[in-house]
């Protein structure tokens, strides 16, 4: 790709992230971002009118979903060449996005995920559990999959004709790992790279509780697992 000619649309999922949507927008590279999309689930403080504010095309979706969030902005964007997925809570930091790009621009990758746990991250920014948890998830899916990755990060990109071709159905957190999943199935190379990771402004909506931590960490999982058998099911011929 050419990167001079390469159209990106940035993807951000917000509900209630009025303390940091500033400053995610504000750090964003204004050189190689075509255009944003904020997409609101019901915030009731303010989120949309400062995105709104700040350039972002604000694209309002009512019904709860990470998963769901992320399909809604991928369906509204115009044309693009390349998709990057990127939370609201300020813990990434989207002046990295050119560390994310480089190896879908250099033709090295049609999926890009940002590792958090290859590089120092701040103290905090990852409680033990998560860190356990995105472990776990990443060594399954390496034993299952052969797929050399750490972490199961938000912060990550896509070619657009891939996403397409993938069909990403999940509306929950689950569809971060189903694009993994799904990429690794159907062959298209996905690479990791490391990022930082810092404490996220305001509470966290999965991590931050028991019950979310607990319901993710099931529920991605099985996910794995699932995908995994349905796949041996397919490829097991039928009787004669």
């Amino acid at each position: 790709m050419n990167p001079d000619q390469v159209r990106m649309s940035v993807v951000i999922p917000t509900h209630n992230e009025a303390q940091s949507i500033a400053r995610v927008l504000a750090d964003l590279p204004a050189d190689i971002v075509t255009e944003v999309l904020v997409v609101d689930s019901n915030s009731t403080d303010g989120t949309p009118d400062i995105a709104a504010g700040m350039g972002a095309r604000v694209v309002q979706e009512p019904r709860r979903g990470y998963g769901r969030a992320c399909l809604t902005g991928l369906a509204a964007t115009n044309s693009p060449d390349v998709v990057v997925f990127l939370d609201g809570d300020y813990s990434d930091r989207p002046s990295e996005l050119p560390i994310l790009l480089a190896p879908i621009i250099e033709g090295r990758a049609d999926i890009t995920l940002g590792s958090r746990l290859q590089e120092q991250r701040s103290a905090g920014a990852l409680p033990w559990h998560q860190v356990f948890g995105n472990r776990l998830a990443a060594g399954l899916i390496r034993l299952l999959y052969g797929l050399d990755i750490t972490d199961l990060g938000p912060f990550r990109a896509a070619r657009a004709d891939v996403l397409r071709a993938l069909a990403l159905e999940e509306t929950t957190y689950g569809w971060a790992v189903e694009m993994i999943l799904k990429g690794a199935l159907a062959g298209f190379r996905v690479v990791e790279v490391p990022v930082s990771y810092h404490p996220r402004i305001g509470k966290s909506k999965i991590s931050g509780t028991l019950k979310g931590t607990v319901g993710a960490g099931w529920f991605i999982l099985s996910l794995i697992v699932r995908y995994y058998f349905r796949r041996r099911k397919a490829a097991t011929p039928g009787p004669a």
